[in-house]
């Protein structure tokens, strides 16, 4: 008899539980009559700066607006350097290229997949301004020795909480250190909306006015431009729906954490599993283990019904999109991360029942 298909994501199952309340809710807000910048975004807002500890939630259209609106905010000199790590997915780097800065790439720690907080110092010249951190797969970065680069060399700090909705760092979430906190909302997200979504936290009241402003066309009364802006507004049909799986977040986020247990307890040591600390309460957005014969072992995975994904399989440097500006510098870390990294099924649907047959048709491999 063949074994049912375990998808590594299916938005529909995803999404059961929360099916029926998203049906009322949308014929909640299509009856108001109010569909931009309306009671379901301010509810949200506010909803998701309180569950982070935050002061202000500034609602977006997507994360890469997030990190590109926090950026733009400070208004930084042409072609000033931002510090991001090397293995991130390109719309980090995008941002920065976005706002006519000049990205320099840090190589990660190769138990954590983060930035190397110990290799950032040797990449700051008086043209850095910046520091974007990316809380990768859901674990927080190593935030003590970043917080006091920044403060040394008086760095502005954007944490990229892309793959981080809840994770902390000796009980702070991230999205809480720096300056800004840019998410992204996207639909596999574990906090995730039925579409693109995003949102900044800061705890400055000047800045978040200066969101406010940008992603509203640069303007704060209508019709009345203050500034170059952007039309960057969280939808409120997305709204709507985010509030309503805000409040099964840590629910979504222990179920996670308990398949997670189940792969760092049960498959052998010949794969490369995440790290633990309990300085860090991961969210495990991403489950992803290392391998030396990763292709081989997800073509095995695959004619064994079981569907796995690669976060990511090319790194920045190597984009095409970024030909002449990165391609000259080498990147050993991430090329070995990028080469090896395999990402397994770990969604709110699946059962402990689905990760228990991954572990065993991987330990035969």
């Amino acid at each position: 008899m063949k074994n049912t298909t375990i998808d590594y994501e299916n938005l529909q199952k995803l999404n059961a539980p929360f099916f029926e309340e998203y049906t009322k809710k949308f014929e909640t807000v299509l009856k108001s009559g109010w569909y931009i910048l309306g009671q379901s975004v301010k509810s949200f807002e506010e909803e998701f700066a309180e569950y982070n500890n935050a002061k202000h939630c500034v609602g977006l259209a997507s994360g890469l607006d997030a990190i590109t609106l926090s950026l733009a905010a400070f208004n930084f000199e042409k072609n000033s350097e931002v510090i991001v790590p090397s293995n991130t997915y390109i719309a980090t780097i995008l941002s920065v290229l976005q706002n006519n800065l000049k990205p320099v790439l840090v190589e990660p720690n190769i138990s954590t997949y983060n930035i190397d907080p110990y290799k950032i110092e040797a990449a700051i010249t008086p043209k850095t301004k910046a520091i974007v951190v990316v809380h990768l797969y859901g674990k927080s970065c190593d935030m003590d020795p970043i917080l006091a680069l920044c403060k040394k060399y008086n760095l502005k700090l954007i944490e990229d909480c892309a793959q981080s909705h809840g994770a902390t760092y000796k009980s702070i979430k991230t999205g809480t250190f720096g300056e800004f906190g840019a998410f992204s909302f996207y639909p596999t997200k574990n906090l995730g909306a039925l579409g693109d979504a995003g949102a900044i936290l800061c705890n400055d009241n000047d800045l978040e006015k200066k969101i406010r402003r940008l992603r509203n066309y640069g303007s704060d009364v209508k019709y009345y431009n203050e500034v170059v802006g952007y039309n960057s507004r969280l939808d409120e049909l997305q709204a709507a729906f985010l509030s309503i799986k805000l409040k099964k977040l840590d629910e979504i986020n222990t179920h996670k954490r308990n398949l997670a247990s189940i792969y760092l307890n049960e498959l052998k040591s010949d794969f490369i599993k995440p790290v633990v600390h309990t300085d860090y309460v991961d969210v495990y957005h991403i489950f992803n283990i290392r391998h030396q014969k990763r292709d081989e072992l997800k073509e095995y995975l695959l004619k064994n019904d079981i569907k796995t994904e690669v976060h990511y399989p090319v790194s920045p440097s190597k984009q095409k999109a970024l030909q002449g500006l990165l391609d000259q510098y080498e990147f050993p870390i991430s090329e070995e991360v990028h080469r090896t990294t395999l990402s397994l099924p770990i969604s709110y649907f699946h059962t402990e029942e689905n990760v228990n047959r991954v572990v065993e048709v991987m330990n035969k491999f």
